[in-house]
């Protein structure tokens, strides 16, 4: 294992690596690369129509060439090349490696390949672009580095230490183990001779910052001085360098976060084209209690992925930083009192297009982000009617979510006093504790509900020291699960906020005090500690500190909404002071920052590309002719593509439940216009209308081409009656879950439909 990925927030790299492997393969198209002679394909490999004719390491990744990507960052990286135009590609490669941009790294380097076949380290680069985000054990990486041994002998000294450096880690195969230093629980042998071969590339190449930055990675969170005498010795060279900022807040993550704050600002400024670099930073901001800059960084990470999705005809499925982005945004929100605010955003996470696998039903997709959300917000605005309310939140019939519905209404339950209806809610969670203890996250989750519950069960009957006792307990098993992950945390609130109520309602407001400083502890400038911590100095009579938490808890929620019940109790004492911060330093107001430049606040269907095609009779076809219709646009291979033919065929089957959708289905191909066409090919002409594309122009603008390979890619796509792309597939299969289709039609339409206004949150 790379030693990079041993840092504390290993969980979500897990999950980053499965997710963003799963897009590849699934809502991204395979990949490809120039020549047969660069990857190594022989003349009699068998090729698939709409694959790659280059292997399975070409397979999968981007089809589309490159485009100078602004506000990406600059780190140089000389290699051996004839060409110039390879050094800027593979620049621009090495820049967004450092971001952890690996997709559009891939597309970089590869079409480096594209300029010059055979090109060494680019296919280094390649390994590099895969290494992380490859959920089938790194085998496409380690098919790139064989790639890069084969033709090091061509490059130089400096070159051939970088690609020897990750031979270690990903050809077993050709490096034997090594001998001498034992390996540890944070480093495997392998890790060491990484980082060793990486320290003597920096010995013999001082002015190498390159060799430095990935040295930096590999240490950052483990030896964390020597990885911040590492990144200051690059910043000394080149002060703005993506990766040595972005490295030292991974560095200070959760330990001195203070130490990174600098490069918070530096790095989002001189970085503002990539969402990861305007995300990282809200993780420092959020850990120092920031939480005005950590709601900017988040947002505005939400915006840079929203309109490269435009850009690139993604969409939420396929991108899991925008999940990621979009529940930390709504949890930061919560933070400053924006409960309007951070349910409508999760509730955008729900509504946005689903895909059969690009939404696995895991804890980091998307739409189950979305569904989390929504019941923490609602939860910790005790919006109880709503938890309860049927359809408030689309519950799946799988363990987190049937575990957390039996949580959430149990608390429902007792946020109206009624213990009985409560019991029922703990009787259905416990009987899922053998679905929990399928997954370990889940597991710790599902233990750690059952003991607050039945906490708060035995506060609901009086047995107040029992359950005082219980809900102590439990809010130290949820202080440390959140030490050990919280972006955003997994519980969907401090336990020791609640703690600190039960001692207020137990009339023990000393007790109280040190639970709400727990709390604080924890969560720095935690709205709902703050609003606790008033009340329990006031009932103490210690009305300085309670007027020193209160001007603490008015700066937090300047920008809160109206009525909101923390602030109304912690008033309701007669206390008063005047907002005061208490930050490390000072913030951004974020309610009057502007942030369209970054990109567009509410993820919307796109406006769909040009369609310019010709049908049998040789006559012009737009989108503009069906507006008003939903639109299924297939692009197919053509007839001798027989896969093509049986979805078409497919299609033209269902040609009622299109009716009944409003929909039409168009299918183009590079094929001439033929106007017995439909009946050579079994179809009904009535329902699928073919087209033609002969120069492939309309299949580009639909991402439907391979610039690499110069061939056609299969793709299906639903554009809805504004002539708007709401989903799509692209990749070497055409697409065939016709349930699906009909399904997101549905939703599709539905989303076109006027929302109710959500309720008021108090």
């Amino acid at each position: 294992m790379n030693p990079k990925y041993r840092s504390r927030d290993r969980l979500l790299t897990a999950a980053f690596a499965v997710l963003v492997g799963a897009a590849s393969a699934v809502g991204q198209t395979p990949a490809s690369a120039p020549t047969a002679e660069s990857a190594g394909a022989g003349p009699s490999a068998k090729i698939r129509l709409g694959h790659s004719a280059h292997g399975d390491a070409f397979d999968s990744g981007p089809r589309q060439k490159p485009w100078a990507m602004p506000g990406i960052g600059r780190a140089p990286f000389p290699i051996t090349t004839k060409n110039p135009e390879v050094q800027q590609w593979f620049d621009q490669g090495n820049a967004l490696l450092h971001s952890f941009d690996y997709y559009d790294a891939e597309r970089a380097f590869r079409w480096c390949l594209k300029i010059e076949p055979g090109n060494a380290m680019a296919y280094w680069g390649l390994a590099l672009a895969t290494e992380a985000r490859d959920a089938s054990g790194k085998t496409r990486a380690a098919d790139f580095l064989r790639e890069a041994v084969k033709r090091k002998a061509a490059l130089t000294e400096r070159e051939r230490l970088y690609i020897e450096a990750w031979e270690v880690i990903l050809l077993p195969d050709l490096v034997k183990p090594v001998s001498g230093e034992a390996g540890s629980d944070r480093y495997s042998r392998r890790d060491l001779e990484h980082i060793k071969r990486l320290e003597t590339l920096c010995v013999k190449y001082p002015d190498d910052m390159e060799a430095r930055a990935y040295l930096a990675l590999a240490n950052m969170g483990d030896n964390r001085y020597g990885t911040e005498l590492i990144i200051r010795e690059i910043l000394a060279h080149q002060p703005n360098h993506p990766g040595a900022h972005h490295y030292r807040i991974h560095n200070w993550d959760y330990h001195e976060p203070e130490q990174a704050l600098e490069s918070c600002r530096v790095y989002t400024e001189q970085v503002p084209g990539i969402g990861h670099a305007q995300h990282m930073p809200g993780h420092i901001y959020s850990i120092v209690g920031m939480w005005d800059e950590a709601a900017l960084s988040m947002d505005a990470a939400t915006r840079v992925e929203k309109r490269y999705m435009q850009d690139t005809l993604t969409f939420t499925y396929d991108n899991w930083n925008y999940g990621h982005n979009r529940a930390y945004l709504s949890y930061i929100q919560e933070q400053l009192g924006m409960a309007a605010a951070a349910l409508a955003g999760a509730r955008q996470m729900i509504d946005a297009p689903l895909d059969p696998q690009g939404n696995r039903d895991n804890l980091y997709s998307t739409h189950s982000q979305g569904i989390r959300s929504v019941a923490r917000g609602l939860l910790k605005f005790q919006q109880w009617d709503q938890l309860l309310k049927a359809g408030t939140i689309p519950w799946r019939e799988i363990a987190e979510d049937r575990m957390n519905r039996a949580y959430v209404e149990a608390r429902a339950h007792f946020g109206r006093r009624d213990p009985v209806l409560a019991q029922k809610s703990i009787e259905a969670h416990a009987k899922l504790q053998k679905d929990a203890d399928s997954d370990g996250t889940l597991k710790r989750i599902h233990a750690l509900q059952a003991l607050e519950l039945r906490a708060r069960l035995a506060l609901a009957r009086g047995e107040t020291l029992v359950g005082l006792g219980l809900l102590a307990e439990a809010a130290e098993k949820e202080f440390v699960m959140q030490r050990e992950y919280a972006d955003p945390p997994l519980y969907p609130e401090v336990l020791y906020t609640a703690l600190g109520e039960a001692y207020l309602e137990a009339q023990s407001p000393l007790l109280a005090v040190q639970a709400y400083q727990r709390a604080l502890d924890l969560v720095k400038n935690d709205l709902f500690a703050l609003s606790g911590l008033v009340r329990a100095h006031t009932a103490m009579n210690d009305r300085a500190k309670a007027a020193d938490a209160l001007g603490r808890l008015l700066f937090v929620t300047r920008n809160a909404d109206a009525g909101l019940k923390p602030i109304e109790l912690a008033r309701a004492t007669g206390v008063t002071a005047e907002p005061r911060e208490t930050t490390p330093r000072p913030q951004r107001n974020y309610a009057k920052v502007p942030l369209d430049g970054f990109g567009p606040g509410k993820w919307e269907p796109y406006a769909a590309p040009a369609l310019d095609v010709r049908d049998a009779s040789g006559q012009t076809v737009t989108l503009a002719s069906y507006r008003g219709k939903n639109v299924i646009l297939v692009y197919y291979l053509g007839s001798e593509c027989p896969h093509c033919m049986e979805q078409l065929q497919s299609l033209a089957g269902k040609k009622s439940a299109w009716d009944k959708l409003d929909t039409v289905v168009l299918a183009v191909s590079s094929a001439p216009a033929d106007p017995e066409a439909a009946a050579i090919k079994g179809l009904n002409g009535a329902a699928v209308r073919l087209l033609s594309d002969t120069d492939h122009a309309n299949a580009r603008r639909f991402r439907s081409y391979d610039d690499f390979e110069e061939i056609e890619l299969h793709s299906t796509s639903l554009i809805d009656k504004e002539g708007r792309v709401y989903w799509a597939r692209f990749g070497g299969d055409p697409f065939t879950d016709l349930t699906f289709l009909e399904k997101q039609l549905k939703r599709m339409n539905e989303y076109a439909a006027p929302a109710p206004a959500p309720a008021a949150v108090q």
